[in-house]
């Protein structure tokens, strides 16, 4: 099993954060990972990606071209990367910020308003941890309490008042139904 993985939006969405948590919960599964984050010279607003890789094989490359699983947060990041999805991948994507795309035929697509239901629970610039729940519901990547507990862990004494708040984003995006 070898899931290919392209997470991408503007800086400041935690596209890189979303793309660790993925990276070290595959490590905590003993999984081969691969984690390549690339972005642009401004702090906020400039566009960031991540390929993660995470694979029970050794990984060759640590870039992701032709992803299975397409994580979208602008519509410039969508309208780049959708196209490439390889047939019968799944694109997850922030429907607040993506009204109505254009989808490829053979590909599953999965709106999420994660920047709305963020903004709803007073979560602002939590919307990427509300796609992260949904990916586990969608995907089955990894298992909810699992995925929750190694989050949590990683997360710096420094920063523990956005425990609760990861928690919640988390289980919001996991309980989303349309």
């Amino acid at each position: 099993m070898t899931m290919n993985i392209l997470l991408s939006g503007f800086g400041g969405q935690g596209i890189l954060f979303a793309g660790k948590q993925l990276a070290k919960t595959a490590m905590e599964e003993e999984l081969q990972v691969s984690w390549l984050p690339s972005y642009g010279p401004e702090m906020r607003g400039g566009a960031a990606n991540c390929s993660v890789i995470i694979s029970d094989e050794e990984i060759g490359s640590p870039l992701v071209v032709t992803p299975d699983l397409l994580i979208a947060m602008n519509i410039p990041s969508y309208d780049k990367f959708e196209p490439k999805v390889v047939p019968g991948g799944t694109v997850i994507y922030d429907s607040t910020l993506i009204p109505a795309p254009a989808e490829s035929a053979g590909v599953k697509h999965y709106p999420i308003p994660a920047s709305g239901i963020a903004s709803e629970n007073q979560l602002e610039g939590m919307a990427n941890v509300i796609i992260l729940g949904y990916l586990l519901k969608v995907t089955g990547l990894f298992g909810y309490d699992s995925f929750l507990e190694h989050m949590i862990a990683g997360i710096p004494a420094s920063r523990s008042a956005l425990i609760e708040k990861n928690k919640k984003a988390l289980e919001l995006g996991y309980n989303y139904a349309v």
